[in-house]
């Protein structure tokens, strides 16, 4: 459903219910097939929270749907209506407010955010992105990586920071680069990844294991590698069950 504009970016008449579970707020532009697998990993009791809102800068959006069909609140909140990215960006915090989240997940949310709204939920935001970091910034990421003709490749969860991409890895996933490779296939193997990591790196993040540092961030109070940690192609077919 569609939203009004907000004069403000808080909300200080509503109270969410009373819960034990850390609260989780999604933000998709798309078909949501990672909010699918948090949604699954929800629905098999592997993650430490609830998914409370799904919020889509695209009213058409499949995965808001999806969310409905969980029983998710689905909010559509069009970009288009409002007349600069700062406007629209403190209408997308009074919407999450009323959620009062612990964590944002950016699932597919191809919006850049002002450095207000990363400001404020900087250090519980959560961003997947398709390609090992720090290398493919941006987007184009698969056919870029195919283009220079490297052997691996990848997918990573990432705290959101005000530099595009470049916050602290908390987990990445690698896929070796056939031969022939296409980016149709390439595509396909890093999904699965996505599909695999994201709930990893949620769940981590509700139980308290992993926080934000700054420049790092921490597993269990030990600081990770630029890379965060990282499963290999082989480790990953494995949890995949790839042949």
């Amino acid at each position: 459903m569609s939203i009004p504009e907000f004069g403000s970016d808080t909300l200080n008449d509503l109270t969410p219910d009373p819960t034990e579970k850390r609260r989780v707020v999604v933000l998709i532009s798309g078909n949501g097939s990672n909010l699918q697998a948090l949604i699954d990993a929800q629905s098999h009791d592997r993650l430490s929270g609830e998914i409370v809102a799904v919020i889509s800068n695209e009213p058409g959006a499949y995965g808001l749907k999806r969310a409905h069909e969980a029983g998710i609140d689905a909010v559509a909140l069009p970009h288009r209506e409002y007349d600069s990215r700062e406007a629209y960006d403190s209408a997308l915090i009074t919407v999450i407010e009323r959620h009062e989240p612990d964590l944002i997940v950016l699932s597919g949310f191809m919006r850049i955010l002002s450095p207000h709204f990363v400001e404020r939920y900087e250090g519980r935001m959560l961003n997947i992105h398709p390609s090992l970091l720090p290398a493919y910034q941006g987007l184009n990421t698969h056919a870029r990586a195919l283009a220079d003709g490297i052997t691996e490749h990848g997918c990573s969860v990432h705290f959101v920071t005000e530099e595009l991409d470049g916050g602290p890895v908390a987990i990445q996933a690698v896929v070796n680069v056939e031969a022939g490779e296409s980016e149709e296939s390439l595509t396909e193997k890093i999904h699965a990844r996505e599909h695999l990591i994201l709930p990893i790196a949620v769940n981590w993040f509700l139980e308290g294991r992993l926080q934000f540092a700054g420049d790092s961030a921490t597993i269990d109070g030990m600081t990770l590698p630029r890379h965060g940690m990282r499963l290999s192609h082989q480790d990953a077919a494995e949890e995949l069950d790839e042949t």
